[in-house]
Parts: C-alpha cells; structure tokens; sequence
C-alpha cells in the first residue's frame, strides 16, 4: 500500500511511529502542502494517487490540496470539509448544539474591540478565543473589563467567541479518538493556575459509558475519523469546549497502531472516510456577523 503524509513535520512523534510500524511492508510518502509555489494541486499526478493521505496540517494550501484529492477520488483523513468546520469555533459550535451534543454556550463578536464598544455587558468570568482555530491564538479567562482591556490592546481586530467561564478542577479531560481506539489523559488547563504536573493519566476504562458515547458521536456529527475533544466534569455531566481534527495524541501507548491500522484499512477500502452530512455543510465555515 502507498500511504502519503500530507504535512510539513513528518517527524512529529505520531506520524514517525506509525511510519516506522508500515515501511517493512508499505511505502510511506511525504507531502508537504506549504512547499514550493502556485497551488499545491500542481504536485499531484492525479493517474498516480496514493491510496491513502493522512492530512495532519490545516493550511488553505493543504485544504485545497485535500479537496483535489478527494475529487480524483483518494481518501483523505479527515476530509477537508471536516478539518475545515473544525477551525472555525463559531460553526463548531453551532453544529455541536444543533445536534444536541453538550457543548459550551457560545456566542461571537467581529472582533475584540467590539465587546468593549458596545453596550452591552459581558457577565464575566468568561473566556474568549480566537474565532479561528490556529497555533498561538487567543485563549484567555477574563474577569474584569481591565483584564478585557489589557487583551483588546494586542487583540482588538481579532474575531472572537465568549463562552460562559464552567467553574472545575483546572484539569480538561483530554479525549483522542483514532478510528475506533480511545485514549484519554488529564491535562493542566491553560486557563488554570499552574501545577506540579502538566499531565496526569486517564484510564479509558475509568469513564462513564455515556462519556465515551458522547466522544464518538462527535466523530459522526462532525464526520471525523482521527479528533481530539476537550471535556469539563460538570457535576458528573461531560461538557464539551474544544473539537480537533487531527491532534498530535502525543505519548499514548497504541496511538500508532491505532493510525497504522486505520490508514491500512482506509487504503483497501475496509473504511470509507466519513463525509459531512448535507445539512451539516450549511455550519462551514463563513463571514463573522456582529454579536
């Protein structure tokens, strides 16, 4: 089987185990989106496809490749509509609650400097992120207008969400799902006052049935084959804050595997790639409309 990586760091932990568990017997392939000039499109031989991309990057340029792919009929994980909706955190929330997943309240500005411009008063604690998912965006707790001030100052024409602040532990419950394997582990929230240890050990089998109901059904709404999801406890109740396509599942025993096996199966055609629904198309991502 020819299985290509579409990313620019082959080298992340995930991506060279599992290319160390398929090159005795397959051949693994790089393709980095960002690289050279003119569409990424260009590259691709569409007589030559692999049978199988795994697409850890999000990129306009690797979107576009993934949808050139996906249209010359390769499969690529997670599709590029998938990855996509996932950026944007208004869409994501608005799909999440459409579909009776229990997601954080979520509400959007055009940008920072807005909430300080109008009337209407936030209800803090809140936190606020960037409207588009990327690396080194904005996530911030905030609890007073100084500290909204002090933020408007670096971020004032950022496009933002407000999500109610949920009082918990400081600990999110980080989920990975890769095909049908699980993992999970605790891990120190960014919001949350620093600890002794960033990670703690989180047994899936420790979970509450309707936890891990609630994990898979977020690969069928929002069509993901390989997600991460963040969770609060919430007296018992999981509440979801965040949904990743393609996270990195860093240092969890049988991640690899997991991708290894899933790539194989996706390239014989043992598993089709999930596709969005056609009403869940309409939540993709679009202009920000004032709050």
């Amino acid at each position: 089987m020819r299985v290509c990586l579409l990313t620019p760091a082959p080298d992340h932990p995930l991506l060279a185990a599992t290319t160390e568990l398929l090159t005795p017997r397959h051949r693994v392939e790089t393709l980095d989106p960002g690289a050279g000039s003119g569409p990424a499109a260009r590259s691709v031989d569409p007589s030559a496809l692999a049978d199988v991309y795994l697409m850890k990057t999000r990129t306009p340029r690797a979107l576009a490749l993934a949808r050139h792919l996906e249209a010359n009929g390769a499969p690529v994980l997670n599709s590029a509509a998938a990855t996509e909706l996932c950026q944007d955190r208004t869409a994501m929330a608005d799909l999440a609650l459409s579909a009776g997943l229990p997601f954080v309240a979520t509400t959007t500005a055009p940008r920072l400097g807005h909430l300080m411009e109008t009337d209407a008063s936030l209800t803090v604690p809140v936190v606020v992120k960037s409207r588009h998912s990327r690396r080194h965006d904005l996530v911030a707790r905030v609890d007073d207008t100084a500290r909204l001030r002090s933020l408007a100052a670096e971020w004032r024409d950022e496009p933002v969400v407000v999500q109610q602040f949920t009082p918990n532990d400081g600990w999110d419950h980080k989920l990975w799902v890769i095909g049908d394997a699980v993992f999970a582990e605790f891990r120190r929230s960014e919001l949350a006052a620093p600890a002794a240890a960033r990670t703690r050990p989180l047994p899936v089998r420790d979970l509450p049935a309707d936890w891990l109901d609630v994990v898979r059904r977020v690969g069928e709404v929002f069509a993901l084959d390989v997600y991460g999801v963040d969770l609060l406890d919430v007296a018992g109740a999981p509440l979801i804050v965040d949904i990743n396509a393609f996270p990195g599942v860093r240092g969890q025993r049988g991640a690899p595997e997991a991708l290894a096996d899933l790539a194989l199966r996706t390239a014989a055609g043992r598993h089709r790639p999930r596709t969005l629904a056609v009403g869940a198309a309409a939540y993709g991502p679009r202009p920000t409309v004032k709050a």
